[in-house]
């Protein structure tokens, strides 16, 4: 009995000190912060669709602890963005969509970053971390401000491919031609570089957002001829109530790709741009295996929200359904993480900021609303009860189990989804009497922080400060 109760507090000890202690003793761990803009569950080890070709990612998800229910804050880039970095979800903030600029609600000093500056790291930048790449230059030592590549000359070199505004064509072009890859450049550079302090390395990969233009050999590994759609019902919105159907919005995108005929190309150009953004991972990762800081860096890897491609007849994000709101989560934590382990406990990215504070030894700021999730990298199988919360717009929030999907709407719509036996969301159970409690006790779980949405409008602070001279060296 004293053996066993002495097993047990070893193994909460080894919880509470800092990663670095396990992984190297002499000094704090590195971060290498991945982000990847629009990238849903299309990953091979998650399974969602045999069609995509992951390799360098599945790889690292078999380094450490890969999240098979991992849910964004909002179903789009700049709140969900917004939410991770600053610990605040968007009913908090006011940040509900794309136009609205972060930085004018939240302070410098509440942000991911800023912690780790303040606690002696430095901090690195490169591409989409914040939406469209914004981000205030005084919370970063430095940030890549010209990717290079010139995004829009790729777009008038296929203006003509895509179907209205669902855009993809192969390009004709090298790798090396693409932004991406000059930003795994810029980490790859400070990567091989000797640090004499812990640091913070965040790289932001574009595709696959749209347009989904990449160099042609991307599409060449995934032959039209074999593409197949993926699943979908004709009459799926027939159960969904009015504030889903304005969000699916059947009549534009997916009306128009229905009536060109082009449904499996664009699959095809989504499918080519997950790839070649797979390609970009593993360069940045083997440059980490090569480096000296191996050993003592932690990978967080993360999308920042799902997307649909004709399911529930809706194309991008901007829903709260799976496919819009489930994307990618690893964690790889040297000493603590164990190779191949896979956690099936339903979490959201607001855990993102607590638990780097908590692997690293920061403390966690009081305004930081999410758990960490270092019991379930310690045991992936350890008990957990929050639930994964996406907001899209004022009142508008999907609540996510183990089991169900609960969506209620600003105007009182709901949807409930049984997700063990309806994994694809055909068959809405809001008003089956057989779920009532079931639903009652979801709605329990909606989001009580919802003030009014922060206006349209840029800040002054995107205008770098003349007297920062630590930014954009």
């Amino acid at each position: 009995m004293k053996l066993g109760k002495l097993a047990v507090t070893l193994v909460l000890s080894l919880l509470l000190i800092p990663v670095a202690d396990a992984a190297d003793s002499s000094g704090k761990p590195n971060v290498l912060f991945i982000a990847i803009d629009d990238l849903n569950h299309w990953v091979g080890y998650l399974g969602r669709n045999k069609q995509t070709k992951t390799p360098n990612i599945d790889k690292l998800a078999a380094r450490g602890v890969r999240f098979t229910r991992s849910y964004c804050a909002a179903p789009v880039c700049n709140p969900s963005r917004a939410a991770l970095m600053s610990g605040k979800r968007p009913g908090e903030t006011g940040v509900y969509d794309n136009n609205q600029d972060w930085r004018n609600v939240i302070p410098e000093e509440q942000t991911l970053t800023s912690q780790f500056r303040k606690a002696g790291y430095v901090v690195y930048g490169a591409g989409k971390i914040y939406h469209s790449s914004v981000h205030r230059p005084t919370e970063w030592d430095d940030y890549l401000d010209k990717e290079g590549g010139e995004p829009g000359t790729f777009g008038k070199r296929a203006k003509d491919g895509g179907v209205g505004g669902i855009r993809f064509a192969p390009l004709d072009c090298d790798d090396s031609a693409m932004p991406d890859y000059n930003i795994v450049n810029y980490g790859i550079k400070r990567l091989n570089e000797k640090h004499d302090q812990p640091f913070f390395l965040a790289v932001g990969l574009h595709k696959p957002h749209m347009p989904w233009n990449v160099p042609q050999k991307y599409y060449d590994m995934h032959a039209l001829e074999s593409i197949e759609l993926p699943p979908h019902l004709e009459n799926d919105l027939d159960d969904v109530p009015s504030g889903g159907i304005r969000m699916a919005k059947p009549n534009g995108d997916h009306a128009d790709i229905l009536k060109s005929g082009r449904w499996k190309e664009a699959v095809q150009g989504y499918l080519a741009a997950i790839t070649f953004c797979d390609t970009m991972i593993g360069r940045l990762i083997d440059a980490l295996d090569k480096s000296p800081h191996r050993d003592n860096t932690i990978i967080c890897f993360w999308g920042d929200h799902g997307w649909h491609l004709g399911e529930k007849q809706h194309w991008r994000k901007f829903a709260l359904w799976e496919e819009s709101t489930r994307a990618p989560l690893i964690f790889v934590v040297p000493g603590l993480t164990k190779p191949s382990s896979v956690c099936d406990r339903t979490v959201d990215f607001m855990s993102i900021y607590p638990t780097l504070c908590d692997l690293t030894g920061l403390s966690v700021p009081a305004h930081v609303r999410g758990p960490s999730l270092r019991p379930l990298l310690a045991d992936p199988k350890a008990p957990w009860k929050s639930p994964a919360i996406t907001t899209f717009h004022l009142n508008n929030h999907g609540v996510r189990t183990d089991g169900f999907r609960y969506i209620r709407y600003a105007d009182g719509g709901e949807e409930l989804y049984d997700e063990a036996v309806d994994p694809f969301e055909w068959k809405n159970l809001a008003t089956d009497p057989k779920f009532a409690a079931t639903k009652a006790a979801m709605t329990k779980l909606l989001p009580t922080d919802n003030v009014d949405e922060l206006p349209a409008g840029k800040s002054d602070e995107a205008k770098p400060k003349k007297d920062n001279k630590k930014a954009n060296k």
